[in-house]
């Protein structure tokens, strides 16, 4: 039974999604980060 948004399983999915994209994104270089990764994080 759900009982909310979190249950479903396409909210499960797209949010292991993002943050796998979170922990990848820190491995950018130092003058990415606030560019590159934030546009990258933000779409997500």
């Amino acid at each position: 039974m759900l009982r909310g948004h979190r249950d479903l399983k396409v909210f499960q999915l797209a949010y292991k999604l993002a943050m796998q994209i979170f922990r990848e994104s820190r491995a950018f270089p130092k003058e990415e980060r606030y560019s590159l990764t934030d546009q990258i994080r933000r779409s997500s």
